[in-house]
């Protein structure tokens, strides 16, 4: 079973609790471009990933549950974005959003003034329309 389900949590009051305060304000500017970009409401999911819009997935192992169809976590050592690795465009668009480094589906970031902050933007709005529009599938 998934651990990770939206619960009724305010996104502001977990924004505000946020340290160090660079990181807070980091997150405030993440959570009103992505809420600019995809058009949805902000929801948290589990005790510190927010996340906008929901996609159903499936795994050839049988194994399935539902994820953000965009999320970000602003953890201390550096923030965290879901997604952006599994379309071709976001693939492409890494490559020009400044320091970064990824794992299989996530990529972190140690500061948000280092990124080209429309790179973001785009591949925020690709990640969003891919799991949006259907089931992912794995």
């Amino acid at each position: 079973m998934n651990k990770t389900v939206p619960t009724d949590v305010p996104v502001e009051a977990f924004v505000a609790g946020v340290e160090p305060s660079r990181r807070r304000e980091e997150a405030e500017a993440v959570v009103a471009l992505f809420t600019e970009v995809t058009g949805a409401d902000p929801v948290m999911w589990g005790p510190s990933i927010i996340g906008w819009g929901s996609v159903h997935y499936k795994y050839a192992t049988g194994r399935e549950g539902d994820m953000p169809a965009l999320g970000f976590s602003p953890r201390k050592a550096q923030l965290t974005f879901y997604g952006f690795t599994d379309t071709p465009e976001g693939t492409g668009l890494l490559e020009q959003l400044g320091p970064h480094t990824t794992s299989v589906a996530c990529v972190y970031v140690k500061r948000l003034d280092a990124l080209d902050r429309e790179v973001l933007a785009d591949l925020a709005e690709v990640t969003y329309r891919r799991n949006a529009e259907g089931d992912a599938t794995a």
